[in-house]
């Protein structure tokens, strides 16, 4: 089978449905196969509504005691409905309503729930029952007939990433579809590489029979899959250790003075980072370097030293920032740094929304190189942005600076530039050697001690009031809040979960006018997006309801309070980071971390936060409690996503997958052997297809 065939081919998928098909990534037969579930449902028995039941997940029957109502609330639809509970009669099989037993039950954004069951019922629902004041919740429960329950009782169902429009239904359908016609048996597509003779078993991945079953799957695709990044890596470190300059740099009495006039005095870490990215800039060979901080231990204060350093021999440096906020507000405090020393160094600040008049003046200064220092985002690295000298390119761990990028620079400059790239992903520097194979790694394991630690807590759901209470006593105070969503948008099949747009409008009629509330998520355009940022930032709203893009958003001092919905779905490592966006100011903050899964082991791993706040120590102990192997619940973030392995629970496997490339090369260097020429064809499209996932 072509796995390159266009989904459109498959029965069911016309035009509009490929549309909604390709806002997830999935355009060809080979895009679903590889579209893995982000997560699997197992249904168990049905129970009872009791007080040993509630705030957990369970199944129960339940009638409608009505048709479920729908209104609407600004752009939110809420539909509700009382739901009598069935019991068991004594010594029979058969389900009557319960005399006192109900459950008031909403869905946000589900309009269509209300015809949807034209029937009174009974009627399974799945979902967390529990007791708000005296009466009994569940919101968003998913609905089924006994019939539809009895098909998915006792199998692990599998729950994709979605977008609006497109079920989780459509997804499973198309996938069972394409394996009943063959897909997936000896798979050509190289989009991950098989290093294995028999190919994948992709209907194990996407739709097991057990758990123990879908481990062995998924621990095979882990490992091909850093198997061939660790081997790219490797090529990749060959040829940096080749690449030479072809100028040389001295020091710079203008670092010196910045340094002797800060504000703060530069930690220990800081310091010796400093030195070994000082002494790289003076070497012939080009810098490949790892700066990896925790969040708050002074990362950008190194780079615009090292920027410094190279304009004051007359050569160029590009600073890339993730979002063209923060690419503005660097370009702000470097401006000021400057000038409060008297610096003569002219830095530039371009975005991909940098006006044509002021483009073309800042690609004129750049070209002639009277820009000494350019700031901004991918539009640094666009055709028509051509550079005098460029000597040094900063990049975050999003935007990694590779060497196809770096030949593409030689070609339109005279200078061969130094790498450095800023990671605050914080992983133990054992796995970090591995992941960074093509960099050399510095790491700065302080954090000033100015800043106050955030104090944090764990709840459960219960606990929202409180919470709302305590956004609504610091925004009186002057500061402002971020509430953190795992999902955009409702989706069918995350009923659990909340999301950005549907709790912006729960929070709005909560609040109502006095406070203003604003949305950010991934799927807005990048000029709304920076809009948000720039409200938030000037305190024009007061509460920020967002994704996870806000991970790498722009530095708001006022801001005191993070509150993250569903905080068992995330990895810690990626929950710290999210945390870093508050406590950057003089007052202290505060995190609130509200978990939907209010069990043991949740509490036991988001205790960690609560007792440490160095996202190094934090990534130890997530790596001891969580173990090898873990399937899900936990989701990491920063450059080092993979499609299936997670860095931290996967560790035995990616260590594994390293040695078993060091040997490789050890016995053929070059790929060159007959019986590794189908290897080395596979990983020279891979090299080729990576090059365009770099900046």
């Amino acid at each position: 089978m072509d796995d390159n065939r266009d989904i459109t081919e498959l029965k069911g998928i016309g035009e509009k449905t490929a549309v909604l098909f390709h806002k997830i990534g999935v355009f060809s037969f080979a895009d679903l196969l590889y579209y893995f579930p982000r997560d699997y449902v197992r249904y168990e028995d049905l129970e009872e509504v009791t007080e040993q039941t509630l705030n957990r997940i369970i199944a129960f029957e339940a009638y409608f005691e009505k048709r479920p109502l729908m209104r609407r609330s600004g752009r939110l639809t809420i539909t509700t409905c009382r739901l009598v509970v069935c019991r068991r009669q004594a010594g029979e099989e058969d389900r009557e309503e319960s005399d006192n037993t109900s459950v008031q039950a909403v869905w946000f954004n589900m309009p269509y729930l209300a015809k949807s069951f034209p029937e009174r019922g009974p009627y399974v629902f799945y979902g967390q029952v529990y007791r708000k004041a005296n009466r009994l919740c569940i919101d968003q429960p998913a609905v089924f007939t006994k019939e539809q329950f009895e098909e998915l009782r006792h199998s692990l169902q599998p729950v994709y990433g979605l977008t609006k429009g497109l079920s989780n239904n459509t997804v499973k359908k198309s996938v069972r579809q394409l394996l009943s016609q063959g897909g997936g048996s000896g798979c050509s597509s190289d989009r991950i590489i098989s290093l294995h003779d028999d190919g994948y078993d992709f209907r194990t991945m996407h739709f097991p029979k057990t758990i123990e079953e879908l481990k062995q799957a998924r621990e095979r695709f882990v490992y091909d899959e850093f198997f061939m990044y660790i081997l790219r890596l490797r090529f990749l470190r060959e040829e940096n250790e080749q690449a030479r300059n072809d100028f040389s740099l001295i020091d710079s009495a203008y670092c010196t003075r910045i340094i002797e006039g800060l504000p703060y005095r530069l930690t220990n870490a800081q310091e010796k980072v400093w030195e070994e990215i000082s002494s790289d800039l003076k070497r012939e060979r080009s810098m490949n370097r790892l700066v990896q901080g925790d969040v708050g231990s002074g990362k950008t204060i190194l780079a615009f030293l090292a920027a410094v350093m190279v304009a004051a021999n007359g050569l160029q440096s590009a600073i890339m920032a993730p979002t063209e906020i923060l690419a503005a507000q660097h370009f702000e405090t470097l401006s000021a740094l400057l000038a409060k020393h008297g610096i003569p160094i002219r830095p530039v600040l371009l975005t991909g929304s940098t006006p044509g008049s002021a483009r073309r003046e800042i690609c004129q200064a750049i070209g002639d190189g009277s820009a000494g220092i350019v700031i901004g985002t991918h539009a640094l690295f666009q055709e028509k942005v051509k550079y005098h000298r460029l000597a040094l390119v900063v990049t975050d761990e999003q935007h990694r600076f590779g060497v196809r990028q770096r030949e593409a620079l030689i070609g339109k400059n005279s200078v061969t530039p130094h790498v450095m790239v800023m990671s605050a992903t914080p992983i133990p520097r054992t796995l970090a050697i591995i992941l960074y194979g093509d960099l050399d790694i510095s790491v700065i394991d302080e954090v000033p001690a100015r800043r106050l630690p955030v104090k944090n807590c764990v709840v459960n759901e219960s606990w929202h009031e409180n919470a709302y209470r305590f956004m609504e006593k610091e925004i009186a105070a002057g500061h402002q809040c971020y509430v953190i969503c795992p999902l955009v948008e409702a989706a069918d099949g995350e009923q659990m979960l909340k999301d950005a747009q549907g709790y912006t409008e729960i929070l709005r009629n909560r609040f109502g006018d006095t406070i203003q509330i604003g949305c950010l998520h991934g799927k807005m355009k990048p000029a709304a997006k920076a809009k948000v940022m720039e409200e938030f930032y000037q305190n024009h709203l007061q509460i920020l309801v967002s994704t996870t893009v806000v991970e790498v958003g722009v530095n708001v001092p006022n801001a005191t309070v993070m509150v993250i919905e569903n905080a068992e779905r995330f990895g810690l490592a990626q929950l710290h980071q999210l945390r870093g966006r508050i406590g950057r100011g003089d007052a202290q903050s505060y995190c609130i971390f509200i978990t939907g899964n209010d069990n043991e082991e949740n509490k036991e791993r988001l205790d960690i936060l609560v007792h440490h706040n160095d996202g190094f120590e934090i990534a130890r102990k997530d790596l001891e409690l969580r173990g090898p192997g873990e399937l899900f619940g936990v989701r990491q973030s920063g450059a080092l996503q993979f499609k299936l392995g997670d860095v931290l629970t996967d560790a035995a496997t990616l260590k594994q997958a390293a040695e078993d490339v060091a040997a490789l090369l050890k016995k053929d260097p070059g790929l060159v052997l007959p019986e590794n020429a189908l290897l080395r064809g596979k990983l020279d499209r891979f090299m080729l297809r990576e090059q365009s996932h770099t900046i």
